[in-house]
């Protein structure tokens, strides 16, 4: 065991670092800002956020469903893509994440190639926050249509 990472609990999501660069910028929006908003109001600030840290940041980029055949049978459109690597959820609910908001990341990762989602909860007295990765189901399957 590396002796600088001895008793660290931090995860590396291989993504040197980027994802608590976002996690800084959006407890920055939420510090400004606070509770109250409308999610349109978040995701438009951690927009310009990204822009003022040089980040490249796609504004809901369609992740396309294909079938075997090519055909496209559904699209997702997650708030944010930062750096092609990362996908980003914003919600500004007076009530804590649910199954539900962790189940639309988890169709984000169904439709593309990303290995990390962070989703963001503004709408609480504290910022809400998690990391997702995608289940390994999804995982397995990504690995199988690569073949």
């Amino acid at each position: 065991m590396n002796s600088a990472n001895h008793g660290s609990h931090l995860v590396d999501d291989g993504l040197n670092g980027l994802t608590y660069k976002v996690i800084g910028l959006a407890i920055a929006v939420h510090n400004d800002l606070g509770p109250g908003h409308r999610e349109m109001t978040y995701h438009n600030a951690m927009h310009q956020r990204f822009i003022d840290a040089r980040l490249a940041a796609e504004r809901e980029p369609e992740l396309l469903v294909l079938d075997e055949n090519g055909n496209l049978v559904n699209f997702y459109l997650p708030d944010h893509r930062v750096e092609q690597v990362l996908l980003v959820e914003y919600k500004a609910h007076s009530f804590p994440l649910t199954n539900d908001e962790i189940a639309q990341c988890i169709d984000y990762f169904a439709a593309s190639n990303c290995s990390v989602c962070l989703l963001f909860n503004f709408g609480r007295r504290r910022l809400e926050w998690k990391r997702l990765f995608p289940p390994q189901t999804i995982l397995e399957h990504r690995q199988r249509r690569q073949r």
